[in-house]
C-alpha cells in the first residue's frame, strides 16, 4: 500500500509542479474536499479503509429501564466526528492534509489505533477496539487521480 501511495505521490507531484501556485492551490483544495467527502461517507457506512466493517459496540446493561419511556434508536458511531467541523482540511502550497485536529484528534487517535482511555473524566478505563477512521483505500487513490486529471484536461 505504501508503494502505491509513493507512486501516486510521485505522479501527482510531477503534474502539480507544472502548475502555477494559484492553480495548484485550487486543485489541491478540490482534491482535499473530495477526499474529506469520501472519508466521511466511509465513516458513516462504518467501514475501515480496507472495506472491513467496524467492530460492534459493547452492549450496555439496562440497569434502570423505566416503564413508559420512549426509547431512542441507537445513533451510529462517529456521527459528530465525521462532520466538516471536525474533519478538517489543512493545506499550503506544497501539501494538503485531511484529518482531525485539536481535541477531536485525541479521540480519533484512540479509536484509530485501538488504545485504552477513560470512559468519563473520573470513570473507569476501557480498551477500545481498533476502528480505523482515516486511511487510503484503492477508491481514494482513484479519486485523487480522477480529480487531478479532471482539472488538468481542457474542456471543449
Amino acid at each position: 500500500m505504501s508503494d502505491d501511495l509513493s507512486s501516486l505521490e510521485a505522479w501527482a507531484g510531477a503534474l502539480l509542479a507544472q502548475l502555477q501556485p494559484g492553480q495548484r492551490r485550487v486543485v489541491t483544495r478540490r482534491i482535499a474536499q473530495d477526499l474529506r467527502r469520501s472519508q466521511s461517507q466511509r465513516i458513516a457506512s462504518q467501514q475501515a479503509p480496507d472495506g472491513a466493517p467496524y467492530e460492534k459496540r459493547k452492549q450496555r446493561k439496562n440497569l434502570r429501564g423505566k416503564k413508559g419511556r420512549i426509547k431512542r434508536q441507537k445513533a451510529a458511531m462517529f456521527e459528530k466526528i465525521r462532520t466538516q467541523k471536525n474533519l478538517k482540511i489543512e493545506q499550503d502550497e506544497n501539501q494538503l492534509s485531511v484529518g482531525f485536529f485539536g481535541r477531536v484528534a485525541r479521540i480519533a487517535h484512540i479509536h484509530q489505533e485501538g488504545l485504552t482511555d477513560k470512559v468519563a473524566k473520573k470513570g473507569p478505563t476501557y480498551h477500545y477496539p481498533a476502528r480505523p477512521l482515516l486511511g487510503f483505500s484503492v477508491t481514494d487513490q482513484a479519486l485523487i487521480r480522477d480529480s487531478l486529471l479532471r482539472h488538468l484536461t481542457p474542456t471543449t
